[in-house]
């Protein structure tokens, strides 16, 4: 599926977010949409709900190593069970310029897929069964994709890792 042509940082994270999905076979949908002030009123542009929206969020070890964690818009990492999960007794969210070094994405266009450096997936169990929209490397842009599809083409661990919001 070929996706619009962007120009400058947004337009190489757009870029590498479909040539990766694309080499993993994944089918995506990318909508275009206004900027949005947050999460909820980016899921009413959509048409969707909050709980429909995958965030991808940029996790650090305290080894100076990261993961992505995949959590839905209604809820939120529960840090007790992602520690224990990973088995380590310290993980932080980094500032935005070290999720930016890490992953090649800015904050809001943040994913898995097409990142500079392929970090861990850990998915939320709950996200499983559904078709959902997350970043597409861009900001001004969603893709919609199947979650189970994404999780097996990242190779996820899909685990209970959030609680309710």
């Amino acid at each position: 599926m070929a996706g619009p042509v962007l120009s400058g940082a947004d337009g190489a994270g757009h870029g590498r977010f479909l040539a990766d999905a694309s080499a993993r076979g994944l089918a995506v949908d990318i909508v275009e949409r206004p900027a949005a002030r947050n999460l909820e009123e980016a899921a009413g542009i959509l048409g969707i709900s909050p709980a429909d929206i995958v965030k991808s969020l940029v996790v650090k070890h305290k080894d100076g190593t990261f993961l992505f964690a995949l959590i839905p818009g209604d809820r939120q990492i529960s840090w007790p069970k992602l520690r224990t999960l990973v088995g380590v007794n310290k993980l932080s969210l980094p500032p935005a310029d070290m999720a930016l070094e890490a992953t090649g994405y800015e904050r809001g266009t943040i994913t898995p897929l097409g990142s500079t450096t392929s970090w861990p997936v850990y998915a939320d169990a709950t996200i499983t069964g559904r078709r959902i929209s997350m970043g597409a490397g861009a900001h001004g842009y969603s893709a919609f994709v199947d979650a189970d599809a994404l999780t097996a083409a990242l190779d996820a661990v899909v685990a209970d890792i959030s609680d309710p919001a």
